[in-house]
């Protein structure tokens, strides 16, 4: 009796734990919004490829990330808020570029980047994706090599993106704000120790030991490591964490697969870049819904953001095998983050000193 009822606690937690990775969210997510953020992404890639420069596009379309944040507030907040967003972009991407000329510098800075960045995406209550997209930006950056004269063209480029991001959430807001009343602007809440000091610097710790263990194991390219790390550990709580770790590894299997046969088909910068731009549009329909479904469309698009200039000169089997490999080892770190992060032990542990070197105000 007793191991009929241990088998029917076990019964009853799979189908948990399978109805928390398959339950698709409700959204009221329209197609305008996928549709300006492909473009935001996208426009860069075709002009690149007009140009016969698709590294140059992919820099730029790094910027058109930028309209992700958008806010649903009145015009003027969204132009204001989308301005901070593009200056930040430049200067994380910049501070990667920085830190090639600094040898040994790319994990402390990284990790110290994390922090400050998740501190303010925090304090200004940032909605996902947060501070992910920063951080990818420098992490490539830090890893994309240049020579020190090249540096204002890669930093013109991704500036560049970010206008034409601009310029299309402009467009893209009259039209919403005619449909639907804008959100009101909230003011900002009191600082709070743990959830912006104190997770902060626990995620940006991650981030660096992440980042650490990938040049410690010498991968081609350490910087999807720390970015798979700190997806899964910006979770809300840890059941998010877990289930986040598990679509992540489990989209990424399958994106993988997806990623094979689009690599197979005769790809030039043109299909490339609309083939980017349809990865896009499907991402941003999906990842509201279900997390797992989207990041099967996000490891190709992923690839093709950082591999495009090099398709056909890099073994298709050795970069999905790599590309499966820096997902497993972030998303496990990243798991082990948010162990800690959500343990009250670790709070008491490091938290009451870390307290004590902070000014009064900071210690709510």
């Amino acid at each position: 009796m007793k191991d009929w009822r241990w088998f029917e606690r076990w019964q009853a937690l799979a189908r948990r734990e399978w109805n928390e990775l398959t339950t698709i969210q409700a959204s009221d997510r329209r197609w305008p919004m996928p549709f300006c953020a492909a473009l935001a992404i996208g426009l860069p890639l075709l002009a690149g490829a007009a140009g016969g420069r698709i590294d140059y596009g992919l820099v730029a379309s790094l910027g058109g990330l930028c309209f992700l944040y958008l806010p649903e507030t009145p015009l003027a907040h969204r132009l204001r808020w989308l301005l901070a967003v593009a200056l930040a972009f430049c200067a994380c991407f910049t501070l990667g570029l920085l830190s090639q000329f600094l040898p040994g510098w790319q994990v402390p800075l990284l990790t110290a980047l994390a922090i400050l960045v998740s501190m303010l995406c925090r304090y200004y209550r940032l909605a996902p994706p947060g501070s992910l997209f920063f951080i990818m930006a420098a992490a490539i950056a830090a890893y994309s090599p240049l020579e020190l004269p090249e540096l204002p063209l890669q930093v013109g480029l991704l500036a560049l993106g970010c206008l034409q991001a601009g310029v299309i959430a402009f467009f893209y807001s009259r039209q919403a704000l005619r449909r639907q009343a804008a959100q009101p602007v909230r003011p900002l809440p009191p600082l709070s120790f743990d959830f912006v000091i104190f997770d902060s610097i626990v995620i940006g710790a991650c981030v660096g030991l992440a980042l650490a263990l990938a040049q410690l194991l010498q991968l081609d390219r350490p910087y999807w490591v720390p970015v798979s790390c700190l997806a899964v550990i910006q979770g809300a709580s840890l059941r998010a964490v877990w289930t986040r770790q598990l679509h992540r590894i489990a989209g990424t299997g399958i994106g993988l697969l997806v990623a094979g046969g689009l690599l197979a088909l005769p790809l030039d910068q043109w299909r490339v870049a609309l083939l980017m731009m349809a990865l896009a549009f499907i991402i941003e329909t999906l990842v509201v819904r279900h997390y797992g479904l989207a990041t099967i469309f996000i490891t190709p698009l992923t690839i093709l953001l950082a591999d495009a200039p090099q398709l056909g000169l890099l073994p298709a089997d050795a970069l999905l095998q790599a590309r499966l490999f820096d997902t497993v080892l972030g998303c496990l770190v990243g798991l082990a983050g948010g162990l800690a992060l959500h343990s009250q032990g670790f709070r008491d542990l490091l938290g009451t000193p870390l307290r004590r070197l902070l000014p009064e105000r900071f210690r709510q």
